[in-house]
């Protein structure tokens, strides 16, 4: 079969791999009929995920038709329509039963590995670095599907697209749960930092839940443009404003309830010394992150306000305020999304026409053209937010 194979920093090309087989009872193989270029890949093509090896196959959103099951797997059928969510979870282990996929305690075959970086291991992840796994990831014309009995969401409804379903293998999810995270009332203020795909469904999420106002802070003009006629939402362009001084001017001097950091560890701030100091630390390896959008989250958010984190961080990073975050009563929440806790939720929100996810799409490509939709979507050419991949 094709698969899209990372190469190196900055590289993947389509090879011909082998075709996944059954090596479980509970596994699956899914015929891929659209998968994505999500923005945690650019994290692994820029080369700052650990463990990454020559030919792995990449990609974490997908979604297709299941072609062969494992004799375990009696809650799907060989030609179901499925969304497959990117963490792989067991269904019976401790975090499992509390629906905290996302770190299962029996999907990550390289446990050590992880343990040795944060202290214990998440769950494995879909294309995502040995670290997490080395599971063959879903930018491929099939993939297999560990756990298939607990994962993947079979789509019923033959009146919803591809595109419609696809984002809730990780995207739509996450930005929920990042609103999901900042505990809503009636009333409050919502910033997000990063009007990518996840910041955009992170908007749309917080006025789903009942927010009064959000802002967005990014500074791409389109993005930022996308932000406000697609989702209602207010905004900054960081490169021409004070983002903690707006903030406040825009809130009464308070800050936002809650902060929601929807960027990670490749976060941009300009021709500040802060974002030099960041750029020439993580490219010596001395720390992991560039987290500028962190740090001004915690410095913008009101006294005793949440700080929301779903943007991928992988290791270190310095400079980071604790003074802040204990002197003013500061909540910080994180994690990388459960996505089967929200799939069927958010499933329905889409039936109801309460959120139209195929908005954030901008470029639809063959997945032999992959090379090209890295470099579109790193660079952020031809206004791209978001690709779309056919194999």
């Amino acid at each position: 079969m094709k698969a899209t194979c990372w190469m190196g920093s900055n590289k993947v090309e389509v090879q011909e791999v082998p075709d996944p087989k059954i090596l479980n009872a509970r596994d699956a193989i899914v015929e891929i009929t659209s998968t994505a270029i999500c923005g945690s890949d650019l994290h692994l093509y820029d080369g700052y995920i650990p463990s990454a090896m020559k030919g792995d196959i990449l990609g974490h959103e997908f979604m297709g038709r299941v072609v062969e099951l494992g004799s375990a797997v009696t809650n799907l059928e060989v030609g179901d329509r499925v969304v497959v969510p990117f963490p792989i979870a067991c269904g019976n282990c401790n975090a499992c039963q509390r629906s905290m996929y996302s770190v299962c305690e029996n999907s990550n075959p390289n446990a050590g590995l992880a343990e040795k970086l944060w202290g214990q291991s998440p769950a494995g992840i879909f294309g995502y670095s040995h670290l997490l796994g080395g599971y063959a990831g879903g930018q491929a014309e099939y993939a297999r599907v560990p756990f298939a009995d607990v994962g993947p969401l079979k789509i019923e409804d033959d009146g919803l697209s591809d595109e419609q379903v696809l984002f809730l293998s990780d995207i739509f999810p996450t930005g929920y749960m990042g609103a999901e995270m900042c505990d809503i009332e009636p009333g409050d203020v919502i910033a997000v930092w990063g009007a990518g795909p996840v910041g955009q469904f992170a908007a749309a999420s917080a006025f789903l839940l009942g927010a009064d106002r959000v802002i967005v802070i990014d500074r791409f003009a389109y993005r930022l443009e996308m932000a406000r006629n697609h989702y209602g939402a207010e905004t900054i362009n960081y490169d021409e404003t004070d983002v903690r001084a707006a903030l406040h001017e825009m809130t009464a001097g308070r800050g936002p309830d809650a902060c929601i950091d929807a960027v990670g560890m490749e976060a941009h701030h300009g021709a500040m010394p802060i974002h030099a100091y960041d750029r020439a630390k993580q490219a010596v390896r001395s720390q992991t992150e560039r987290p500028h959008a962190l740090r001004q989250a915690i410095t913008s958010c009101r006294n005793g306000g949440t700080v929301s984190v779903v943007g991928v961080y992988g290791g270190l990073a310095d400079k980071f305020p604790i003074g802040a975050v204990v002197n003013r009563s500061l909540t910080i929440k994180a994690g990388q999304c459960h996505v089967q806790r929200y799939m069927r939720p958010l499933l329905e929100r889409i039936q109801n026409g309460e959120i139209d996810p195929t908005a954030i799409i901008t470029h639809r490509m063959s997945l032999s053209d992959v090379s090209d939709g890295y470099e579109i979507f790193k660079h952020k050419r031809d206004g791209c937010e978001k690709v779309v991949l056919t194999p």
